[in-house]
């Protein structure tokens, strides 16, 4: 008897159609999960868009209450009602402002600077500004020295 092929020519064949099914079937599997990937990635942003717009929702409806308002003006804009009078205390040593460094920028020189710049006027800090910017261009550039004490602006007059 003659030794048995381990091979025979209906195994091959199976082996073949096997293979080439899972050929076939391999990119439409792989599109398969992409998809259900991007689904899932797209229900959660729909979720997320969801909970904004409820959020949303929830602050115009406190926004059409007029306390609310009233108490949004009085804490962000520094409003007072008709009879009170408003104030603002400054730390003239400058603790305050470490406190206050998230909702603004604290002095690089550790001073308070809104009380230096509240005493002058702001039409009078741009007008010095102007002056400044005049006298830097009327200098020569090789010798930047400043105007005499007695020396007035062309734009004094």
């Amino acid at each position: 008897m003659a030794a048995r092929p381990r091979f025979t020519s209906r195994a091959t064949v199976l082996v073949l159609v096997l293979c080439s099914l899972a050929a076939i079937l391999a990119y439409p599997t792989r599109q398969f999960i992409s998809q259900r990937s991007e689904i899932s990635a797209q229900r959660a942003k729909a979720e997320h868009a969801r909970q904004q717009v409820e959020q949303l929702r929830r602050e115009k409806t406190r926004w059409q209450d007029p306390e609310y308002v009233k108490a949004q003006a009085r804490s962000r804009l520094h409003y007072a009602m008709p009879g009170e009078t408003p104030y603002i205390a400054v730390d003239p040593a400058g603790q305050g402002a470490a406190k206050s460094s998230a909702s603004s920028p604290a002095p690089s020189d550790g001073t308070a600077a809104a009380p230096a710049k509240a005493a002058k006027p702001w039409y009078a800090s741009v007008w010095d500004s102007v002056d400044a910017a005049d006298t830097a261009a009327l200098a020569p550039p090789s010798s930047p020295a400043p105007a005499p004490a007695g020396a007035s602006s062309p734009h004094d007059h």
